[in-house]
């Protein structure tokens, strides 16, 4: 078992087992030699990657009763969303082994999905910040946000990730967003100064 017939040879001469098995002297007149070797079956493991990540090694053959294992990694700013298994999902592992194959037809399947962020924006009272609350943001993304004081109001403070910055022309842009953000507006109303003066007499 996990073997079969690497070669025949009938006095010295290559031939052919009828079914894969069987070799007949018919008519025997002289004196004959038969002999036969054989090999260790082997198999290919299909491995497929989509797009954005890699499955390492890609078409490996196996020997009977052998084992064979596989890595599976993703592009930067990507993830392993699942691995599926002879069609069978076994969830989003970076490296799975086939272990004792002894059958044809194994495959292995890895799907990748982006990483994405979030964005937690936040307005005081006497004005609006959009969009506002918890944002998703794909890994390289950008996310514009826009600030805009209720009337007789000016931004008082900006945070981002708690550290002072500036809105300009109204908004606020995270650009090529790779980890978590917070961003934090406080508004204050607006002063004005009264000059009074009397002339003599």
């Amino acid at each position: 078992t996990g073997y079969h017939v690497a070669s025949v040879l009938v006095d010295g001469t290559t031939a052919t087992l009828v079914g894969g098995t069987t070799y007949t002297f018919s008519n025997v007149t002289a004196n004959h030699t038969i002999a036969v070797t054989f090999a260790i079956d082997t198999f290919v493991v299909t491995a497929l990657a989509g797009p954005n990540g890699r499955i390492t090694p890609t078409t490996p053959t196996v020997v009977y009763g052998g084992d064979q294992a596989f890595e599976i990694s993703a592009d930067t700013g990507y993830h392993v969303a699942d691995v599926m298994v002879d069609g069978n999902s076994v969830g989003a592992v970076t490296s799975y082994t086939f272990r004792n194959v002894t059958t044809t037809g194994h495959t292995i399947v890895a799907t990748f999905a982006i990483d994405t962020f979030t964005v937690n924006a936040t307005a005081g009272a006497n004005g609006t910040i959009t969009p506002s609350g918890t944002t998703t943001v794909n890994y390289g993304s950008s996310q514009t946000y826009t600030v805009t004081p209720a009337t007789g109001y000016h931004v008082e403070s900006v945070l981002v990730d708690g550290t002072a910055a500036t809105v300009t022309a109204g908004s606020y842009t995270f650009s090529n967003v790779t980890a978590n953000h917070t961003l934090a507006v406080t508004f204050a109303i607006d002063t004005f100064t009264i000059t009074a003066s009397a002339g003599s007499n």
